[in-house]
């Protein structure tokens, strides 16, 4: 099992105006918990217990979040007399997190290309944006990824179709569906397993990994499809955010 996942969260999430002048998207929270702490915990149900967060904008307050995270998540006990902190529960991590500044204006491929060296000597290891949740099976789609042997695996799911479905005849309503999944649609999920050989495909800070670098993988056949046809949203914009939050009130998929 991979047990690596680096976090794309250096954007600005301009769509999120009203948030992000203050704090990068992946901090925006849902249910009260920033959305990339729902990822991770995710990832780490299959057993991911690195991971390797390409910060940007803003990143100094994903650094103060995981800083004090014993302290977010936790009852505490403050002694100003001796300067002692007691955590008076016990929820723990046992994860390993490096928070790594790429840059401002460093696009999604320069990102990756540069935490490298943190990779060391994985063979693969997982990707994903700091936006989206699911419920795919992490440990299916890596075994599908080194069953296959190809430099990259992308996850494909359903999008949420934004619009009701009406069928007429003539005219009359012969059919209404509200919001109907497009079942003939497939997107790029934001769900990677990489091969380390991914980096001889990424040239430098300008390098956009859905562009430059999945289209070269496509005509080598090197960027396979793990199919998904499950439960999952991206969070693009402030309807999207009502709707997990929505979601997370009824146990979703995701929570782990």
């Amino acid at each position: 099992m991979i047990n690596k996942l680096v976090i794309l969260a250096g954007g600005r999430g301009t769509r999120f105006i009203e948030e992000t002048y203050l704090i990068p998207k992946p901090m925006i929270n849902i249910g009260g918990i920033p959305i990339i702490l729902h990822i991770m915990k995710y990832y780490s149900y299959f057993g991911v217990k690195e991971f390797i967060i390409c910060g940007g904008y803003k990143v100094e307050s994903i650094k103060t979040f995981f800083l004090n995270l014993n302290s977010f998540v936790n009852d505490v006990e403050i002694n100003f007399n001796n300067n002692e902190i007691n955590y008076l529960t016990k929820k723990n991590f046992d994860w390993n997190v490096k928070i790594i500044d790429t840059g401002l204006h460093t696009m999604t491929g320069g990102r990756v290309k540069k935490i490298k060296k943190y990779i060391n000597n994985d063979e693969n290891f997982f990707l994903t944006y700091g936006d989206g949740l699911s419920n795919v099976n992490i440990r299916k789609l890596s075994e599908f990824h080194i069953a296959h042997k190809k430099i990259a695996t992308l996850t494909t799911v359903v999008p949420p179709a934004k619009y009701g479905a009406i069928k007429a005849d003539k005219n009359i309503v012969t059919k209404f569906q509200e919001k109907p999944k497009k079942n003939n649609q497939l997107i790029n999920g934001g769900f990677f397993v990489l091969n380390k050989k991914i980096f001889k495909f990424i040239k430098n800070d300008k390098t956009i990994f859905e562009e430059n670098v999945m289209k070269k993988l496509t005509k080598l056949k090197e960027l396979q499809a793990y199919k998904h046809f499950g439960f999952w949203q991206s969070m693009d914009s402030l309807k999207d955010k009502i709707d997990l939050e929505e979601l997370w009130l009824k146990n979703p998929f995701w929570k782990k």
